[in-house]
């Protein structure tokens, strides 16, 4: 049985109505699924077991647990369903589904990971393209630089200065955007320069 301390700490650290409950689903799992390894992803408990098995999290005033195949694990049942809608909110001990429901989960969700069942997860419609105001072609075409570096950003960071123009709603505020667009531009710097990692 894999245990991690980080999640030891996590579960002291939770409030104290989540503690019994996070301890109960840590236990289940673990039960059902003895080679569970434990890790924290996105900042939570998490198990894994051929892949992400599930997650669990307690917040200000309720926990939950998540399959990460969830709708696979749940089912069409209704009644199992109805049963499970509790998962994503979990306010007591007694709101923990049965022994037995938790177990056909986890043993659900171990045979989907160990038959290598994937999630397929819709495609977003692609985003239309922006056309890029005349204001701002007229400034790149008086800078060199600066188009050479719009040209050479990704489509996302393009985007980002086309939108940001697109919507300015007055000719004086957008003649400031493109002037300070041009100037990033020149020196290489994406739109939300400010905000990306150092």
């Amino acid at each position: 049985m894999s245990r991690d301390k980080r999640i030891d700490a996590y579960i002291d650290r939770a409030p104290a109505f989540a503690r019994p409950i996070l301890a109960r689903v840590r236990e289940s799992v673990h039960e059902h699924c003895p080679e569970a390894i434990e890790t924290l992803k996105w900042s939570h408990p998490s198990f894994d077991y051929k892949g992400i098995l599930c997650g669990m999290a307690a917040f200000k005033q309720y926990c939950a647990l998540a399959f990460w195949k969830h709708d696979l694990v749940i089912g069409k049942d209704p009644k199992t369903r109805e049963a499970l809608d509790r998962l994503g909110r979990m306010q007591k001990l007694a709101d923990v589904p049965s022994k037995s429901v938790l177990a056909r989960c986890v043993k659900t969700a171990m045979a989907l990971n160990e038959d290598g069942v994937k999630i397929v997860r819709p495609k977003s419609a692609p985003k239309k393209p922006i056309p890029m105001h005349a204001a701002l072609k007229s400034a790149l075409a008086r800078n060199k630089k600066a188009a050479a570096a719009f040209e050479a950003f990704s489509p996302s960071h393009r985007r980002e200065y086309l939108e940001w123009i697109a919507d300015a709603k007055q000719d004086d505020t957008r003649a400031r955007r493109v002037a300070q667009a041009v100037e990033w531009m020149a020196e290489g710097k994406p739109r939300n320069w400010k905000y990306a990692k150092r």
